[in-house]
């Protein structure tokens, strides 16, 4: 499991060129995690990047391709998945990959009793293993065909998360937005500041600070200006995936 020098080159290089862009809107007082989405790649493609940068904080969006290359690749890799979840699968997912770093797309409390199932079950038999950071997903846009909680229900998966999951982290909001705030030139993005809006009411309830994870290959620079501090990045790194009618599962977002 290799990739060649020149595939090697060319993803270092759309890292390093992904990371300049973050550094140039970023601060120390507003640092921000870059997670690079290798969705329907080669485990080599993620291999490479990690060899070559060090870069630890890997993205994938379908659970039995995250637990493949989870079991495959070294076991220090900071996976996140980011995909749309399904309650029958919660468990294996924070059961059977101890190094999964967090769980992004949380948009029920049953997802969320699901993965502290799995979790515990993993403390159990490893007591070292940490608790599984998660994000409650909210769907800013209120489109149909995109995952996530309304904004108005928010707060009550999280406090759900916090008073009976004690083997799950609350680490912060995710959104995925619409492609046209995403696209819109000239305004800010209305996607970013309702998740930002609903974050403040979260955190002034129960008194924690968020993190807020929005942004992707299009628009992870205008997410960072309103206060993203993790961006999902995986086009402008790996390259176009394949199509819908190649790809080994449905695709269920835009682009990462």
């Amino acid at each position: 499991m290799q990739a060649t020098p020149t595939r090697a080159q060319a993803l270092v290089d759309n890292l390093c060129a992904v990371v300049s862009k973050i550094n140039a809107v970023a601060s120390p007082s507003h640092p921000v995690r870059l997670v690079a989405v290798s969705k329907l790649k080669p485990a080599s493609d993620v291999l490479a990047l990690y060899k070559e940068t060090g870069h630890r904080h890997m993205g994938e969006n379908y659970v039995q391709e995250l637990l493949d290359k989870a079991r495959s690749l070294p076991r220090d890799i900071d996976w996140h998945f980011i995909g749309q979840l399904q309650s029958n699968k919660c468990r294996k997912l924070a059961e059977e990959i101890p190094n999964l770093w967090a769980v992004e797309s949380v948009d029920t409390a049953k997802k969320a009793d699901g993965l502290e199932k799995g979790r515990a079950a993993l403390v159990a038999a490893s007591p070292e293993a940490p608790k599984l950071r998660v994000y409650v997903q909210v769907n800013t846009s209120g489109e149909a065909s995109k995952s996530g909680c309304d904004p108005s229900e928010a707060l009550p998966i999280a406090r759900h998360i916090r008073e009976a999951c004690p083997n799950l982290q609350l680490q912060g909001l995710m959104t995925i937005g619409s492609i046209a705030n995403s696209w819109a030139r000239g305004k800010e993005n209305q996607d970013f500041l309702l998740l930002k809006e609903t974050a403040l009411a979260v955190e002034n309830e129960l008194g924690i600070k968020l993190e807020l994870s929005m942004g992707m290959s299009s628009d992870f620079e205008q997410a960072i200006q309103l206060g993203a501090t993790n961006v999902r990045v995986g086009t402008a790194i790996f390259g176009e995936r394949p199509s819908k009618r190649d790809a080994k599962a449905p695709e269920n977002s835009r682009k990462a």
